[in-house]
């Protein structure tokens, strides 16, 4: 009996939709620009602080060596590093290879400066086990005997952060906006059908239904809402995803970062976004029946 209660109630809430007409083509259109930004918003975020992370793990401390230290002095410089704390591991870089790296990403012009002519030095290329580590591991470095200099990559990765931060802040606030929006649209289309069907509740009430079984068919239909406006923003953000995955790891694939794969990301950001659009459907529903329908 409760099962066919239940589709009793789904039948009337699509059944509503359709009687609605443009009330909820205009709800459905709002919820559809709401969760294509949600999903662009979401999709950036997401990859944004997976880049981020792969940026902070791959700064590591460059350790600049005196040119006239002998190979046993050197050996000894690479024991003192790694018995620093959270010295993960500590690779030795020629200066030659140095040269051959620049040359590399900047032109041959460059090979004019091999061998006497090399202004390089050799380094070391330490790697911490906690990126926030690298400050202190860099200042440590420098206090060592035959160390020119200690660097690392961290002022860069920090604003990078700082922008990743940022980002998030303003999107989840941007993006509460428009789910606000959202619902209060909802809210207006159920509203409608509450108004419209007045004389039906009335006699529900008299003969007998229940607050629950008056209120559920006004629920489906907020949360078929939401459903029907997720599905163009699911389809556009999971082509316009695989398309810019494509792109990004063709021109980026050289460098050591990328964005999350196509699978699972997609079906998980896909299954977010199916579940605000019912949500916030739902929400519309509820809030309006609080306000406009006294059972």
């Amino acid at each position: 009996m409760k099962t066919k209660i239940f589709f009793r109630h789904v039948k009337d809430s699509l059944r509503s939709l359709k009687r609605n007409g443009w009330m909820s083509v205009a709800a459905v259109s709002a919820v559809t620009v709401t969760l294509l930004l949600v999903g662009i918003f979401m999709a950036l975020i997401f990859n944004l602080h997976h880049v981020s992370e792969q940026v902070e793990n791959d700064v590591q401390v460059r350790v600049y060596i005196e040119k006239k230290t002998t190979t046993k002095q050197r050996d000894a410089l690479k024991t003192q590093l790694e018995k620093l704390d959270n010295v993960k591991k500590v690779t030795y870089r020629s200066r030659q290879q140095e040269l051959n790296t620049i040359v590399g990403g900047y032109g041959s012009q460059w090979k004019m400066f091999s061998g006497d002519q090399n202004p390089l030095s050799d380094v070391f290329m330490v790697k911490t086990s906690n990126p926030k580590a690298t400050i202190r591991v860099s200042k440590q470095a420098q206090k060592l005997n035959h160390v020119v200099d200690a660097s690392y990559g961290g002022r860069t990765a920090k604003k990078l952060f700082n922008s990743v931060d940022s980002a998030q802040k303003w999107g989840l606030g941007f993006t509460v906006l428009l789910l606000f929006v959202a619902v209060f649209l909802i809210s207006n289309t159920i509203r409608i059908t509450i108004l419209s069907r007045s004389d039906e509740i009335r006699i529900m009430r008299l003969v007998g239904a229940t607050n629950s079984y008056i209120r559920w068919p006004f629920i489906l239909e907020g949360a078929w809402t939401g459903l029907f406006g997720a599905v163009l923003p699911i389809v556009i953000v999971d082509i316009g995803y695989a398309v810019v995955y494509r792109s990004f790891s063709l021109s980026s694939g050289s460098n050591g970062y990328s964005l999350y794969g196509t699978m699972p990301f997609l079906l998980w950001l896909d299954l977010m976004l199916a579940g605000i659009g019912i949500i916030i459907g739902a929400l519309g529903a509820v809030i309006s029946m609080r306000r406009f329908l006294k059972i």
